[in-house]
């Protein structure tokens, strides 16, 4: 019986030592970047809420965009952390960031990454399976009216200004789409193309066009990426597809976009256990997009949403972090 006493008291003290270690973890103050779109700001709200309640840390969260907070975190080693960076947008610079250890990988924060391409509606795909195809497309140009020719049929592109934009164009020229008397139409913002799939699916009517997921619109609205039929040629895609100055782009379908979790060197060195939790914390797309979707309808801010998604996917986020640290979230939880 004092056997098991002692063992008892042993185990009990290493919980409590694991505790303590999990609750005076060295990362401090750390600041995490709060990006301008629901993903991103999902990802930091919860990333704040795990660090300060789970790890001990003195976690704030501050504004921040693609462009400024790469820059910053590979010249300045700030913020700490951005949760969500497209590798695509700024592969140079974190690669030079990271080849001078200013800045580490982590995890990425999309599982499979974010996934780009041509679609069309569901519900035309059930009536005909072949405009799954770009061949059945094509073919069947006369079913897509452009919204100001009505001489020609319509693709959606991405806004100008955007890097999608680049790649739209190069592929609507490497398929010819001109030739089976497509025009691109210029949505003018992200908005206005998410309004025309909405309002051509409200109304049961043909679409094509650019656009990208988990989205809130792909989620509610389900629609089948165009199949090229060449597969993925990810040296053409990054070497001409996605260069303004491209002269003879080929079909190729989109790669996925690693979307990772990016950390400043010194708060990497300096509070690993917060970094393997980084390396850990990954949402899949499907579940991402469930989340936009619940945002949307609850007209939710990422607050709101954080604490939705550890209240609601502990058999997601436990898998995250130690069991003490589980622990301490799950008691702050329970203390809202």
């Amino acid at each position: 019986m004092q056997k098991i006493i002692k063992a008892f008291g042993a185990a009990s003290l290493l919980f409590v030592a694991g505790s303590a270690m999990a609750a005076s973890d060295t990362c401090g103050k750390v600041t995490i970047a709060d990006m301008n779109w629901s993903s991103a700001t999902l990802i930091a709200n919860i990333d704040h809420f795990i660090l300060n309640n789970g790890y001990g840390c003195k976690a704030e969260l501050v504004p921040g965009d693609t462009m400024p907070t790469g820059i910053s975190m590979v010249e300045k080693g700030e913020p700490d952390i951005a949760p969500e960076i497209g590798l695509n947008s700024l592969k140079e610079l974190l690669e030079k960031g990271v080849a001078e250890k200013r800045i580490r990988f982590a995890g990425m924060s999309l599982a499979e990454g974010q996934e780009q391409g041509f679609w069309v509606p569901k519900y035309m795909v059930d009536k005909d399976p072949s405009l799954a195809t770009i061949e059945g497309v094509m073919k069947n140009a006369s079913l897509f009216q452009h919204p100001e020719n009505p001489d020609a049929s319509g693709f959606y592109g991405c806004p100008a200004g955007w890097n999608c934009n680049t790649t739209a164009a190069n592929l609507f020229r490497a398929l010819k789409l001109d030739e089976s008397g497509f025009e691109m139409v210029d949505p003018g913002s992200g908005a206005s193309l998410a309004a025309s799939i909405v309002k051509a699916y409200e109304r049961k009517e043909p679409w094509f066009g650019y656009y990208w997921s988990p989205t809130v619109v792909t989620s509610k609205y389900k629609l089948v990426k165009v199949d090229f039929g060449t597969g993925t040629d990810s040296d053409e895609y990054h070497n001409c597809t996605t260069n303004v100055n491209c002269l003879e782009p080929k079909v190729t379908m989109y790669p996925p976009t690693p979307i990772y979790t990016i950390a400043s060197e010194v708060f990497a060195a300096k509070s690993p256990a917060v970094f393997e939790y980084l390396t850990k914390r990954s949402v899949a797309n499907h579940e991402m997009g469930q989340l936009l979707l619940w945002m949307e309808e609850n007209q939710a801010d990422g607050m709101m949403a954080a604490e939705y998604f550890l209240n609601n996917y502990p058999q997601l986020w436990q898998q995250w972090v130690p069991a003490p640290v589980a622990a301490n979230v799950t008691k702050a939880l329970e203390e809202l």
